[in-house]
C-alpha cells in the first residue's frame, strides 16, 4: 500500500480532477451535450481517461527532471527519498504520455495530435521551460490551453469557431505557474500583483462572453465563488510572501480551476454539466489533503 500511495502521490490526483474538468467543459462548449440526441459517453470517457494520463505523465516527468534538485529542496518527495527509482518513474510518465495520446486519438485524428502537443509541451517545460520566468508559465499555460481544446474536438469542426477560448486558461495557467515559483524560498511581490491583474482579466472576460451569450447570472453562480478561491489566500500571500503562504495561493489556484470550467459550461448554455463539472471541487479539495498539489 505504501507503494502504490508513493505512485499516486507522484502523479498528484487532485491535479487531475481537475484537468478531466477541463475536458468536460470543452465538451460543453462544443454543444454536443444539447444537440445530440444520445449522449456520446464512450468518446467523453476516452477524453476524460486521455487528460487524466497526459497529466499524470507530465507531472510524473516533472518529478523526474527536478529529481537532484527535490534532493535538496524536497527530499520527502517519492524520488529522492528513494521510495521510487527514476527508471520506475521514467517507464510510469512514458507510459502514461503513450496511453493519452492513444486514446485521444480513437476519436479523431485531431484530438491525438493535441493530445501529442501537450505532451511536447509538457516534456519541454519539465526540461527546460521551467528555468525561465516567461517561457515556463507560458508553456504550462498552452498546455491547459490545449487540455481545454482537446474537450472542444470530440466535434472537431467547433475548433474552428471556438479555438481561441483556449487564451483564457493560458493566461490563467501562467499567473499560477509564474507565482509558484516563490513556494520554496518565498516571492517576489509584483509577480503576486501581476497575478492578480491576470486573475482579474481571466474572470472578466469569462463574465464578458456570458454576457454576450445572456448568461451572465448563471455564470455568477460560479465565477463568484472561483473569484474568492483564488483571491483569498492571493491577498494573503502579497501580504506576506512566504514560501507557505504562496504555496497555499497555488493550490487554491490549481483546484479552483474547476469552477472556472464550470463558469465556460454555463456560459455556452450548458447548465447541468456545469454543475457536474463543479461537483469535482469537493472530489479535487479531498485528493489534495491526501496528495501534494505541487
Amino acid at each position: 500500500m505504501g507503494k502504490l500511495f508513493a505512485y499516486l502521490r507522484i502523479m498528484r490526483p487532485a491535479n487531475i480532477v481537475t484537468s478531466v474538468a477541463d475536458i468536460l467543459a470543452g465538451i460543453a462548449i462544443s454543444g454536443i451535450l444539447i444537440e445530440s440526441i444520445a449522449t456520446p459517453w464512450l468518446k467523453i470517457a476516452c477524453l476524460c481517461l486521455s487528460t487524466a494520463c497526459l497529466y499524470g505523465g507530465g507531472i510524473v516527468f516533472n518529478d523526474v527532471f527536478d529529481a537532484e534538485l527535490d534532493k535538496i529542496e524536497r527530499p520527502e518527495r517519492a524520488i529522492p527519498s528513494g521510495i521510487i527509482s527514476i527508471t520506475n518513474a521514467t517507464i510510469l510518465g512514458t507510459v502514461l504520455l503513450v496511453s493519452g495520446i492513444s486514446l485521444a486519438s480513437l476519436i479523431s485524428l485531431t484530438s491525438g495530435l493535441l493530445a501529442f502537443a501537450v505532451s511536447c509541451f509538457a516534456l519541454l517545460y519539465n526540461k527546460i521551460g521551467k528555468h525561465h520566468p516567461f517561457f515556463g508559465p507560458l508553456s504550462m499555460g498552452i498546455c491547459r490551453g490545449l487540455n481545454l481544446l482537446i474537450g472542444l474536438s470530440i466535434v472537431p469542426e467547433m475548433l474552428h469557431h471556438n479555438y481561441f477560448l483556449a487564451i483564457i486558461p493560458v493566461i490563467y495557467i501562467f499567473s499560477i505557474t509564474m507565482t509558484s515559483r516563490g513556494e520554496v524560498h518565498g516571492g517576489h511581490i509584483k509577480n503576486l500583483y501581476l497575478a492578480a491583474v491576470l486573475y482579474a482579466i481571466v474572470i472578466g472576460s469569462i463574465a464578458w462572453f456570458a454576457f454576450a451569450n445572456e448568461r451572465l447570472l448563471w455564470s455568477l453562480l460560479f465565477l463568484l465563488p472561483f473569484a474568492w478561491m483564488i483571491f483569498k489566500p492571493l491577498s494573503k500571500a502579497i501580504k506576506n510572501p512566504i514560501g507557505k503562504n504562496i504555496g497555499g495561493a497555488v493550490k487554491a489556484g490549481v483546484i479552483s480551476l474547476i469552477l472556472m470550467d464550470a463558469a465556460w459550461a454555463v456560459t455556452f448554455d450548458a447548465l447541468i454539466p456545469a454543475f457536474i463539472i463543479a461537483a469535482l471541487l469537493p472530489l479535487s479539495i479531498w485528493l489534495s489533503k491526501l496528495f501534494a498539489v505541487t
